[in-house]
């Protein structure tokens, strides 16, 4: 078993190239599904979570090969059979094939899904979708099956903008029968570049990126070659890492419009960040002053940030405030940032912040993806050495997290433990 070892104390400094998003990557290997021809991903994130889809599809009989960077995947011998249920209970983002697989052979049957314990996240809009579209939904013994003689398009609302059940329920839709609407749908970026890929592949889709999006149904897609959008909390984990050590780092590969507001709040701080064009420079070596953070969904400010800041906002003199409304469950990395001194309380979804002169470091575990990501960080500022467990988490999502730090001048590496 590995762990991460970090001593703290140094400035970062450098610079580094930001990876696809794997937030954009997994709906995009899912909806590959659609297509009886193969598709190629370019630039893909090796990360745990790509592989386990990947391993998804092959249980359906996809056929997939890794060569570095690229996915090639082959659909043409797919099957209408329950994909292996140990291996959607790793990973939620698992039961966005089930979108594609309704729509291509009318129903499927698979497993509830699991992931990071950081809140309920039911998965009752991808349903409430399905349902619209035609289909009799049943659930049971830990199983949900979805079957449809036709789907027909509809217009459906979404009782709250969820990323999830907006990218199932536009691939599910994608060869339905008319015209679908999904109002109140969710604009991450991701969903822009998942309907980027699907017109590309043939399909007609307009009003991604704003909470009403239009999907004509079409009878056949066609395979191409596509590269995702670069993952925009890779680049706000490492734009926090510079300003928690009061370094200054050069970004490459970035979307700037997709980091509006994690720029705003870091600027709101006093950190200093110049934009490139697709590279950004972020110096920390200022004075901060406390802020407030609300977590909302996009444009608001991610909730797959909010750990990160928080370790940051440890480090700052005075009084800051993190409000949480996305997932109710995301605090967990709070007892862990105690244990390395931070002055933390919570009350129900807000979390108020205390600065404390120094971070100590000791042994702290992640508790999912992100609290890991903030673990790092707290430690590169810390005093002495931290030592997190339980990295299979940071792994499902950061492409050499190690490495890249390391890159910019940090002491940090993978050691093996018993």
């Amino acid at each position: 078993m590995k762990e991460i070892l970090v001593k703290g104390g140094r400035r970062l400094n450098g610079e580094i190239d930001i990876s696809s998003a794997k937030n954009a990557v997994l709906p995009i290997i899912a909806c590959s599904m659609l297509c009886e021809e193969t598709c190629v991903i370019n630039k893909a994130p090796l990360l745990k979570d790509v592989f386990v889809i990947c391993d998804v599809l092959r249980s359906v009989n996809s056929n997939i090969t890794i060569e570095k960077d690229r996915i090639v995947i082959d659909n043409s011998n797919l099957k209408n059979i329950e994909p292996d249920s140990e291996l959607v209970k790793k990973m939620r983002a698992s039961f966005l094939v089930m979108g594609p697989m309704i729509s291509r052979f009318g129903k499927f049957r698979i497993s509830l899904p699991g992931g990071c314990n950081i809140g309920t996240r039911p998965i009752d809009l991808h349903l409430k979708g399905f349902s619209a579209l035609g289909a009799e939904i049943k659930l049971g013994h830990g199983y949900v099956e979805v079957c449809a003689n036709k789907l027909i398009g509809n217009r459906i609302y979404l009782d709250f903008p969820s990323v999830g059940a907006t990218e199932n329920i536009m691939m599910a839709a994608i060869l339905a029968e008319g015209e679908t609407t999904i109002e109140n749908a969710a604009g991450e970026p991701e969903i822009q570049d998942l309907a980027n890929f699907l017109n590309s592949m043939g399909a007609k889709i307009s009003g991604a990126g704003t909470d009403n999006i239009k999907i004509q149904g079409v009878k056949k897609l066609r395979g191409i070659e596509y590269t995702p959008i670069p993952d925009r909390i890779e680049a706000g984990t490492y734009m926090v890492g510079a300003a928690i050590t009061k370094g200054k780092i050069r970004i490459n590969g970035i979307k700037e419009e997709h980091l509006k507001p994690i720029i705003a709040k870091l600027r709101e701080l006093g950190v200093y960040i110049e934009s490139l064009g697709d590279s950004i420079i972020v110096d920390g070596d200022r004075e901060f002053n406390p802020i407030d953070i609300k977590t909302m969904p996009y444009p608001g400010f991610p909730t797959d940030m909010q750990a990160q800041m928080m370790s940051l906002l440890c480090t700052i003199k005075g009084t800051s405030l993190i409000t949480e409304t996305i997932f109710e469950n995301r605090f967990m990395h709070v007892g862990e940032l105690k244990r390395m001194g931070a002055n933390i309380k919570i009350d129900g979804r807000c979390a108020v912040i205390e600065g404390v002169d120094v971070l100590t470091g000791c042994d702290v575990k992640a508790t999912d993806l992100r609290a890991g990501a903030a673990l790092i960080i707290a430690a590169l500022a810390g005093e002495g050495y931290t030592k997190v467990g339980n990295i299979y988490h940071i792994e499902r999502g950061y492409v050499d997290i190690d490495g890249k730090f390391r890159k910019l001048g940090a002491n940090i590496e993978r050691v093996e433990v018993e």
